[in-house]
């Protein structure tokens, strides 16, 4: 992926028969999406125009620049889109890009180094940090609460976490 470039979504597949997608979006206000364009593949290769039609099930249906068939659209599925850094909003000192947070190194309250940070995932009842530490058997899975992680530091580029009781 070109570097300042951050996933806003992804083609979910095709919507009707004449080339419109479902889009996947993972913009806090979906619908803003469109705005970000042109959208890239992650390598870069492709870029896109959005133009948003209506909301569908599980996304927004979507025309896309260069895609007028089902079968073209079909192909397009699992497509993530990536939106120029420059083009997304500034965020306010207590959120973050996701892509911001992966490789950051994770440290206790106590300053032992726990891992680095690999993912971000949300299943639906909030953010969790997957840290992964090469003297673990599974990766730690750490809630992205302010309880939990106190501190952010992008400049240091380290996260400390305050572990929750039983995750040590």
């Amino acid at each position: 992926m070109a570097e300042g470039r951050i996933c806003v979504g992804s083609i979910a597949g095709a919507f009707g028969v004449q080339g419109e997608v479902r889009i996947k979006s993972f913009c806090a206000d979906p619908e803003a999406i469109a705005g970000y364009g042109p959208l890239f593949t992650k390598d870069g290769t492709r870029s896109f125009a959005i133009k948003l039609t209506r909301p569908v099930a599980g996304g927004l249906g979507a025309r896309i620049s260069g895609v007028t068939t089902k079968e073209q659209a079909d192909a397009l599925r699992g497509t993530d889109l990536y939106a120029d850094r420059a083009r997304l909003p500034s965020l306010p000192d207590d959120e973050f890009y996701h892509s911001d947070l992966i490789g950051l190194d994770v440290y206790d309250t106590g300053g032992v180094l726990l891992g680095t940070l690999r993912a971000v995932h949300n299943h639906g009842a909030g953010d969790l940090l997957e840290v992964y530490a090469p003297n673990r058997k599974q990766p730690l899975l750490l809630p992205f609460t302010r309880e939990a992680v106190p501190t952010v530091d992008l400049t240091a580029r380290r996260i400390i976490a305050n572990l929750p009781e039983g995750l040590d």
